[in-house]
């Protein structure tokens, strides 16, 4: 078999003498779209920390494009991870245009001030942007941007320099209906893509699997519930057990929703 875009084996996180996650395993090969779910505190961040390669597990392993961690320098593959966070959006600039946060990804930096980018890297921004939906906010600063827009000048962001991996988390948190729709149909679309090669999303809420992510992991307190193909994942028992209530899952056109049985 070739190698995984992204394995985790056997991972554990160790804060102060709790376990935030524990012996957490997770294999992602090309083509996959995964969306990891679970109740508040659950460790779904942590995993895409790990994920990302900027956190260190205190036990287990992590491979990430066919490189063990430890054996390579991350600061080299994250060059080929899209990684989009609560994190990213309260370090972005305020002042910067929608354009300048796409482009500067280019570089990894978080600003264009000090890097020199070819008009073919710009003209690619713009398009970014079209691609998610926000093209017409282009020169608009990041500040003035709903929460929504906000995302999804994030979301090009993300996919400037053309990464194999990309990780998501919560991308549609703090949006509303409208918003969150949209952008479901955007990640439904960049999911039918080749590339990204493989692409990880983290969320509370059914509602918000986009239709074409087509495998789970679902952690509760920190540990693996269920993982594999999203129907089996998504159901009345494995939810059940995760949130400790009686959960009846309901499918409709690729969407999953639950509700108290």
């Amino acid at each position: 078999m070739p190698d995984p875009v992204l394995e985790l084996r056997g991972v554990s996180v160790v804060r102060s003498g709790s376990w935030i996650v524990a012996d957490v395993s997770l294999r992602v090969a090309a083509g996959e779209r995964w969306v990891v779910i679970g109740p508040n505190g659950a460790g779904k961040s942590t995993v895409l920390s790990i994920a990302s390669t900027r956190l260190w597990p205190s036990r287990g392993s992590v491979a990430v494009l066919g490189e063990e961690i430890g054996r390579v320098d991350a600061r080299d593959l994250r060059r080929r991870v899209g990684d989009a966070s609560a994190a990213l959006a309260e370090a972005v600039h305020r002042g910067l245009t929608a354009a300048e946060v796409v482009v500067s990804a280019a570089t990894g930096a978080l600003a264009p001030w000090w890097d020199a980018y070819s008009d073919a890297e710009r003209a690619r921004a713009v398009d970014l942007l079209d691609l998610v939906g926000v093209s017409a906010l282009a020169d608009r600063t990041f500040g003035t941007l709903s929460t929504g827009e906000r995302q999804r000048v994030l979301l090009a962001r993300t996919l400037m320099p053309d990464p194999d991996l990309l990780l998501l988390d919560e991308p549609a948190a703090g949006l509303d209906l409208g918003a969150r729709e949209d952008l479901l149909d955007r990640l439904t679309a960049l999911a039918a893509r080749d590339r990204p090669l493989a692409i990880v999303l983290v969320t509370h809420h059914l509602e918000e699997v986009p239709p074409g992510f087509g495998h789970a992991l679902l952690l509760s307190r920190g540990r693996v519930v269920a993982a594999g193909r999203v129907d089996d994942v998504l159901a009345d028992g494995p939810l059940s057990a995760a949130y400790g209530l009686p959960l009846r899952v309901s499918r409709d056109a690729g969407r999953h929703t639950a509700r108290r049985a």
